[in-house]
């Protein structure tokens, strides 16, 4: 095992309101040095915005959680004094773009530091994450680990204990797993599907998801399918069990507080309800996570 002096970062989790990203309404973190936890903290937060009944579902905080809770620029300044400069783990990018939009928006700098993705790191320390069964209940019932999936802290906890369990597994400190997540998991090729059905680019950062588009784009279908393949996603045009993203047309959201929805829409929230793992997004969410992704290669 490396040295546990090389094994130190902050985990983070946040959970949303609703389908903007920018709608934290709990986050969580959990500190580790010298490959122990030595902090953790957790708040509340209202996003003053609306909660979408499927979120609650997820995560069971409402309105009502949140009263009297900060808002998300009254915990900014925490965020960076324990994330500023440091590795900041989480698991898949949505939480770094759902930080980074957050902090715009509450007009605050945003946060310097190096992001590290612990489902990147499961895909590479063991053989079977490697293209799908990366999701964090996925992984950690693989390693044996409980917790209260979508409480941010416990999610937080999570995130942190794979990324100790792949150094132990693959002999590598942080510094290590920062440039092995650069590097490609298998050498594969893609192909081209007519329509908007597109194959992903195998070496992409989100490869291993499958991806339905569904309402008014700001783009054409096929033009947004190219890009969603470009990342890695397979997109497809029905949302199925399989189904592990839904990007919804930023006007479909926004039209009478999401309460007026697709049938893919309903349909996935149908499929959440029944435990599937399913996110969905807002079309200037995914491309802005795009944008980072491709910044961040």
């Amino acid at each position: 095992m490396p040295g546990t002096a090389n094994i130190s970062f902050v985990a983070i989790d946040v959970e949303t309101a609703n389908a903007n990203m920018a709608s934290i309404c709990q986050i969580g973190l959990v500190e580790y040095s010298n490959g122990t936890p030595i902090r953790e903290w957790s708040s509340y937060v209202n996003p003053e915005d609306y909660f979408d009944g499927m979120n609650v579902s997820v995560h069971g905080i409402t309105e009502g959680t949140v009263i009297g809770a900060p808002v998300f620029s009254e915990v900014s300044e925490v965020l960076r004094s324990m994330l500023e400069g440091r590795v900041v783990v989480c698991h898949t990018h949505f939480d770094r773009a759902a930080i980074s939009k957050a902090f715009r928006k509450s007009g605050a700098t945003e946060l310097s530091c190096q992001w590290l993705d612990s489902a990147k790191v499961a895909r590479r320390a063991w053989e079977v994450c490697a293209e799908k069964g990366y999701g964090l209940s996925a992984v950690s019932k693989m390693l044996g680990y409980t917790f209260q999936h979508h409480d941010a802290l416990e999610d937080a906890k999570a995130s942190a204990n794979i990324m100790v369990r792949a150094c132990e597994e693959r002999g590598l400190d942080i510094v290590g797993w920062l440039t092995q997540v650069g590097k490609p998991i298998a050498n594969r090729s893609s192909s081209m599907l007519p329509s908007v059905r597109r194959e992903g680019n195998p070496q992409g950062e989100l490869t291993g998801e499958i991806l339905v588009f569904t309402g008014q784009l700001e783009m054409s279908r096929q033009e947004a399918a190219n890009i969603a393949a470009s990342v890695g996603c397979e997109v497809v045009p029905s949302v199925t069990k399989k189904t592990t993203i839904l990007v919804v047309g930023d006007q479909d959201i926004s039209k009478l507080a999401g309460h007026e929805k697709s049938a893919k829409h309903r349909k996935a929230e149908e499929l959440i309800s029944m435990g599937l793992s399913i996110r969905i997004l807002g079309e200037s969410d995914f491309m802005e996570l795009v944008k980072n992704l491709r910044e961040n290669a």
